[in-house]
């Protein structure tokens, strides 16, 4: 039997040093731990509450340089988002809870089943040429800013700049390029205020745009509004500062794309021949088709230029823009006074559909492009009724070249 110890000892004091040191280790360990999943509680409740912005590093990019666009280095290099793109992700988030809550007392946009289109996603193994799609992640501190958009600020503009025309000349490609740039926002469904909705007033207007802050720029597309006679003056009215973009593309060949469009919903309408000639003997051209008037670019453009200077009017290629993409945008975007963020990075040429698409379309991480009801197979049309519409147009076109001080090609 062991000797008793001394009197007052605490039962333990018999417990081998071993053991307390190993009890000690547990208890600080434990502490430890706790402490850690602590502060990892408060950081996730601090991101949560500051809504970082988390996206994929697409290729190019240096990493870490704020000025350089939203898309990085490579697949596990960390990114740093433009200040100006969380406040638009954050604001677009705001935006669609508060759709569903005002659905009912705010007024619908009116929409043109001619040229609305879906964004479909693209398989990721689609993504080629240099860079890729890249898997990564970012996330940025809360920029100035944050809170006010959390509490509902900034507000609804009317547009500075609108997209007017023409018809199937690329306007909703280019809108949609656009809108990956973070200080543009636009409206997606076309207004159709200046030609069918004018009555309704400018405050009707002003509520179909998305809320901006300062420093962003307000847009809507409605093509139909550069053959509208009064169109201009409307848009004037409203502000003769406005800026107009003008999307063209070869009128022969926008003929029959916009022929196509309308062959797809209506298969029993008559022939592209038969509606081009007021009398086809003669060779006469229907100049009342609007698939053939919209292509008179000349004479739509002489009404514009009544009521704005052409300096501020932006004459986009629809052909440079499948071909080039990026080098239009750069034009687009130093007409706005934008910074260039769009570039080649953002684009990728899908040989399917024979038109460039986003690598990371707006509010997406995945690769993008126009829905299937752009890029549709033309039907064959008689050769000798194409060289006959090119003979029209010509003087129209070369009009059109001298009155924009570019060439468009369409005649080579």
């Amino acid at each position: 039997m062991a000797p008793p110890g001394p009197a007052g000892a605490h039962p333990n004091s018999a417990e081998p040093l071993s053991r307390r040191i190993f009890r000690k280790f547990l208890l600080m360990l434990c502490s430890l731990l706790t402490s850690l999943y602590v502060f990892y509680c408060l950081v996730e409740r601090g991101q949560t509450l500051s809504g970082p912005i988390v996206g994929l590093s697409g290729g190019g990019e240096e990493a870490g340089d704020p000025d350089r666009g939203v898309l990085a280095g490579g697949p596990r290099e960390l990114a740093v988002w433009p200040a100006a793109t969380h406040r638009k992700r954050l604001l677009q988030l705001q935006q669609r809870r508060r759709r569903r809550q005002q659905q009912q007392r705010r007024p619908a946009a009116p929409r043109d089943d001619s040229d609305q289109t879906v964004w479909e996603e693209e398989t990721p193994g689609l993504v080629v040429g240099p860079g890729g799609s890249g898997a990564g992640s970012s996330v940025a501190e809360a920029p100035p800013g944050t809170l006010a958009l959390l509490l509902d600020e900034g507000s609804k503009q009317l547009p500075q700049a609108i997209i007017i025309g023409v018809k199937k000349g690329g306007t909703r490609a280019l809108l949609e390029f656009l809108r990956v740039h973070p200080d543009v926002r636009a409206v997606g469904a076309e207004p159709h205020f200046f030609d069918r909705s004018y009555d309704k007033g400018l405050a009707w207007y002003r509520e179909l745009m998305p809320r901006t802050l300062d420093g962003q720029i307000t847009m809507e597309k409605t093509p139909s509004y550069f053959v509208t006679r009064e169109a201009p003056a409307r848009i004037s009215a409203m502000s003769k500062d406005t800026k107009l973009i003008v999307v063209v593309r070869d009128p022969v060949t926008r003929a029959i794309s916009d022929y196509t469009q309308t062959l797809s919903k209506r298969p029993d309408i008559p022939s592209f021949e038969s509606l081009t000639f007021r009398n086809r003997s003669a060779g006469l051209i229907d100049t009342s088709w609007s698939a053939i008037q919209i292509g008179i670019y000349a004479k739509h453009l002489e009404h514009w230029l009544r009521h704005f200077p052409l300096g501020q009017m932006l004459f986009v290629s629809g052909e440079r823009l499948i071909r080039d993409p990026a080098g239009e945008l750069g034009r687009v975007q130093d007409f706005l006074g934008l910074k260039r963020i769009i570039t080649d990075k953002h684009f990728y040429f899908n040989k399917t559909k024979g038109f460039p698409c986003l690598k990371k379309a707006e509010g997406s991480s995945k690769p993008h492009c126009l829905g299937k009801t752009k890029g549709r197979t033309h039907p064959d049309i008689d050769p000798g009724v194409v060289q006959r519409l090119r003979d029209f147009y010509r003087p129209f076109n070369l009009k059109f070249y001298q009155m924009t001080g570019q060439d468009f090609g369409w005649d080579g």
